[in-house]
């Protein structure tokens, strides 16, 4: 094979076989990614569990009683403001798109989680799959040495269905590091520890020819049970079997190694689970991965809201932006849609303990980078924030937002556990024009 005739994937062999670094070149690999026509689109999902209190962070109420102390600054496009704890990103607002409208009825923790991620409510036997799996689904390569969905740092406690795949099945799971963080700072490489996958390498003393004689055996017997067992914990098993095989023997699980960057960068980051979480993320989409989430928790503040949401902003301003420049560096924001959102607003309302309770009768969810228009906020609550003026957006309106930006036909039907057709996202769904590219 001539040299300029290599694949992407011949050239990190081949450096990894060296013992080369990636960090160089892999940005204008990534940049040479991007360009190519055939390349699928990317979403990032920021999950923040608990509610965030959206009112103080993308429409806020200055001069009202129910505003709190936060501030609003200018951001890079004209006339859109945020919070005042959220410069960094106010500097990339003309890729965002905050979308002011929400209106979801579901306050409660674990009905709300459930159907902000799957876009339905809990229906008996029907097990919906969370929204990473229906897009990575669409986007992904069954192939790839990669899991097509990687879920940073979840807290599936509300609600464990609403992480994952239904009725898609166990191919479709996510790949699940650093759980139950809630992106919260680390001390030293605690970081590092949690983000990576466990146990990807072998023993030293197993040899190539020892381990594939092995892995051998364990199909020859898996196969001689699932002849017996035909059933969804068989396929699960062998299914987790596969993928944890594929991605032992990949080059490209690299991505998981942190320290391959600079400490400027990861600096940059914040050096915590979110921001580190984030920077995964980038290397993930770089790579390929089409449906990527990074959580970050602590969002139910019923009590000391402001306290928490300083944090919380830092936190999310570091690691967001970062991010988005990045991807911008790279060629891939154009090809990366991100996501923001929890499961409900907060209460305009302040309360004795100086904290925003429930709220999802009006709140904001935020869309950015590749397939929106950003720059703008959509939608608008009324002065005192407590109802959406005009026409609210429902969890299948934004979803199937995304999936329109993303070049995804959100009506198409997936076969459910019951044998019943399910679209990716509900007929009643509305795109919202004005938001999509």
């Amino acid at each position: 094979m001539k040299p300029n005739n290599l694949s992407r994937r011949d050239w990190m062999s081949v450096a990894a076989g060296l013992g080369l670094s990636m960090s160089g070149w892999l940005p204008k690999l990534a940049a040479e990614t991007a360009a190519d026509p055939q390349r699928k689109r990317s979403c990032i999902l920021l999950w923040m569990n608990g509610g965030p209190s959206t009112i103080d962070m993308w429409d806020l109420k200055p001069g009202h009683a129910n505003g709190g102390p936060f501030k609003e600054i200018a951001t890079a496009a004209p006339g859109l403001k945020f919070g005042e704890h959220l410069p960094k990103l106010a500097r990339h607002a003309k890729d965002i798109a905050v979308v002011r409208s929400m209106s979801t009825k579901e306050g409660d923790h674990a009905r709300a989680t459930y159907y902000l991620r799957t876009g339905n409510l809990p229906q008996g036997a029907l097990q919906f799959p969370s929204i990473g799996s229906l897009l990575s689904k669409e986007l992904g390569n069954p192939a790839s040495e990669l899991p097509n969905f990687v879920s940073v740092s979840p807290f599936r406690f509300f609600s464990q269905g609403a992480f994952g795949p239904g009725f898609l099945g166990p191919n479709h799971a996510p790949l699940i590091v650093g759980e139950g963080n809630f992106g919260a700072p680390a001390a030293g490489d605690a970081s590092d520890r949690l983000l990576k996958v466990q146990d990807l390498a072998r023993p030293k003393e197993v040899s190539d020819a020892q381990a594939d004689s092995r892995f051998g055996l364990l199909r020859d017997l898996d196969s001689e049970f699932g002849a017996d067992h035909p059933n969804l914990t068989h396929l699960s098993h062998r299914s987790a079997y596969d993928r944890a095989v594929m991605l032992m023997q990949s080059v490209g699980a690299r991505a998981f190694d942190l320290q391959e960057e600079s400490v400027r960068v990861r600096d940059a980051y914040g050096r915590n689970i979110f921001g580190q979480g984030c920077l995964l993320a980038r290397r993930l989409v770089e790579r390929g991965v089409p449906f990527v989430e990074v959580n970050l928790g602590g969002w139910d503040t019923h009590q000391n809201n402001f306290d928490a949401l300083q944090r919380l902003n830092g936190i999310l301003d570091s690691g967001w932006s970062q991010l988005m420049t990045d991807l911008s560096v790279r060629g891939l924001l154009e090809s990366t849609t991100i996501v923001w959102m929890g499961e409900f607003g907060r209460t305009p309302r302040i309360n004795q303990g100086k904290g925003r309770d429930h709220y999802p009768n009006a709140w904001s969810a935020v869309l950015a980078g590749g397939g929106i228009k950003g720059g703008q906020a959509f939608g608008k609550t009324t002065d005192d924030g407590t109802k959406v003026q005009g026409d609210a957006t429902s969890v299948p309106d934004l979803l199937a937002t995304l999936c329109k930006a993303l070049g995804i036909d959100h009506l198409k039907t997936n076969n459910s556990n019951v044998g019943r057709p399910i679209r990716i996202v509900d007929k009643s769904a509305k795109v919202i024009k004005d938001v999509v590219a």
